[in-house]
């Protein structure tokens, strides 16, 4: 449930719509483990109101993870960002000490297959916008193309034209227009 809770009003709206989601698990004798259940509250003017669910006390969070995604009160990607370069390090790390061949039609497809899927998962939803986040993607892909043993010595640009790879902004602007 995402809403502006600015007036006394907004909180009461909120606080009987949880009832109702509470009478209507009742009649259909469902349960709900409220344990799961938590808020986070957005923005500096929120009020950061207590929320009850059965006479439960709704844990207030900062961060919290959903489908792998990270989502921090403050609406900044930072931590999402960290971690998928830190898992896509991981595995290029793992691609560099198990193959000592290290040519483009090897290390091209691993990449692709094995490290960019962790760049890209569910990027829609917490689409990089500051440029140290942007940044800090892109080294993962150009730490990808210079393991390439024919574009050791070649700029970013280069290396991408030679691969005929994009850099991993333009791929999510190009997915914005899609």
């Amino acid at each position: 449930m995402l809403g502006r809770v600015s007036s006394s009003d907004n909180i009461a709206t909120i606080k009987e719509d949880l009832n109702k989601i509470i009478c209507w698990i009742d009649k259909w004798q469902m349960t709900l483990n409220t344990e799961k259940c938590k808020v986070m509250h957005l923005g500096f003017n929120n009020p950061n109101i207590e929320y009850n669910i059965k006479e439960v006390k709704v844990e207030c969070v900062q961060e919290e993870k959903d489908l792998g995604v990270i989502i921090v009160n403050n609406l900044k990607v930072s931590k999402q960002c960290n971690k998928a370069a830190k898992k896509g390090n991981q595995i290029l790390g793992l691609i560099s000490r198990t193959f000592s061949c290290k040519k483009a039609h090897i290390i091209k497809p691993l990449y692709k297959s094995l490290v960019r899927p962790h760049l890209d998962y569910c990027v829609q939803a917490w689409r990089p916008y500051l440029n140290k986040d942007i940044a800090t993607l892109e080294r993962v892909q150009r730490r990808a193309t210079k393991m390439i043993e024919t574009c050791k010595n070649k700029s970013y640009i280069e290396r991408l034209s030679f691969l005929n790879l994009t850099s991993l902004e333009t791929r999510r602007l190009r997915a914005d227009f899609c």
